[in-house]
C-alpha cells in the first residue's frame, strides 16, 4: 500500500498526528567511484582539493540537507533532527563511503533524512572534484537500517555483500 496516496489516487501527506513519539534512527550510505584522477589527490585519508576540503565540505553540505529533507522530498514532514552524523571513508583505491545516521524523537521516522544526507554529501564531493573529472559515479543509495516506530529495517545483505565486493 502507498502511503501517500489517499482511497480516491490523489497524493496526500500521511497523518501522524495520532502516532506516538518514540526515540527513531536511520542510516543510510551511498557510495562515490573517484577516477584516479581525484584519488592523485587523496593524502591520509583527506581528498582536497582548489576548492577545499572535499570530505569536510560534504560531511557540511550532507548535515544541512538532512535539515532541510521536508524542503526537498514532497509530503516529507518537517521535523529538528536530534541527530545527524555524517562520515566518510575511503573504502578501497577509487571508492568513497559515505554514511550518514539520523536520530529523533519524533512520530515519524527519519530514512528520508539519512537517505538525503548521505547523497547530497555525494553530490558535494561530484561538485567539488568534477574540474578533475567527470568519471566520477554516485552509485547505491540505500538505507541501510532503521528503528523505531511501527516496524524496523536491517538492510538487504545482499546489497551489503554486493558493496563489499566493489571496493
Amino acid at each position: 500500500m502507498l502511503t501517500h496516496v489517499d482511497d480516491a489516487g490523489r497524493p496526500r501527506m500521511v497523518d501522524v498526528s495520532a502516532k506516538d513519539e518514540t526515540f527513531r534512527t536511520a542510516r543510510a550510505v551511498c557510495e562515490v567511484y573517484l577516477p584516479d584522477a581525484v584519488t592523485r589527490h587523496v593524502r591520509d585519508g583527506v581528498l582536497d582539493s582548489k576548492k577545499g576540503p572535499v570530505f569536510h565540505t560534504a560531511i557540511i553540505a550532507g548535515v544541512m540537507a538532512a535539515k532541510r529533507t521536508h524542503e526537498l522530498i514532497p509530503f516529507c514532514h518537517p521535523i529538528g533532527l536530534d541527530r545527524c552524523n555524517i562520515r566518510i571513508e575511503m573504502a578501497g583505491p577509487n571508492r568513497a563511503m559515505i554514511e550518514c545516521e539520523t536520530a529523533v524523537r519524533h512520530r515519524t521516522g527519519v530514512e528520508m533524512e539519512a537517505l538525503t544526507g548521505a547523497t547530497v554529501a555525494a553530490l558535494t564531493v561530484y561538485d567539488m572534484c568534477k574540474g578533475l573529472s567527470h568519471d566520477i559515479r554516485i552509485e547505491q543509495a540505500r538505507l541501510l537500517e532503521k528503528r523505531g516506530g511501527k516496524s524496523d529495517y536491517d538492510g538487504d545483505p545482499a546489497l551489503a555483500d554486493a558493496g563489499a565486493d566493489a571496493s
